[in-house]
């Protein structure tokens, strides 16, 4: 007999909320069978869950859910994945111009934070008074000096 899971089991297992998993549903991603009084209980199957899994990994990845649709429900055809993967790398291609783009912006914010942080360091030394301690140069956190690397 195939597993299946409720919808309780895929929110603890995932950490998400019953919500979250309704939502995915009404994009699409899911398509529990119901079952119970009025079809009120969902029961999911193994299918259901890979689906929300892959979901997950995508919007980790940054895309929008309907970016994880398009690419999830190709991966319902799988006899020739050659047009799935080519979708995939288009997809993660634009995703990745999209992140450089968002962090050149936010090393430019950075660096214009840094020139005003100087620019009131040096107003302050004049008129003789101490940065104080909140005021010290932030440092970058070690995440974004590696990446810097």
């Amino acid at each position: 007999m195939a597993t299946t899971y409720s919808i309780s089991d895929l929110a603890r297992e995932f950490d998400l909320t019953t919500r979250a998993i309704r939502f995915y549903e009404d994009m699409g991603l899911l398509q529990p069978e119901r079952s119970g009084p009025g079809g009120r209980n969902r029961i999911y199957s193994h299918r259901d869950r890979t689906r929300l899994k892959l979901t997950l990994r995508a919007k980790r990845l940054g895309l929008s859910l309907t970016e994880a649709k398009e690419l999830i429900d190709m991966y319902d055809s799988p006899r020739d994945t050659g047009p799935q993967l080519q979708k995939f790398l288009l997809v993660l291609a634009e995703h990745r111009q999209q992140l450089e783009a968002q962090m050149a912006e936010l090393e430019a914010n950075l660096d214009e934070v840094k020139v005003h942080e100087k620019e009131a360091r040096s107003l302050l030394a004049k008129q003789g008074l101490s940065t104080g301690s909140s005021a010290k140069s932030a440092k970058a956190p070690k995440s974004t000096q590696a990446a810097r690397a």
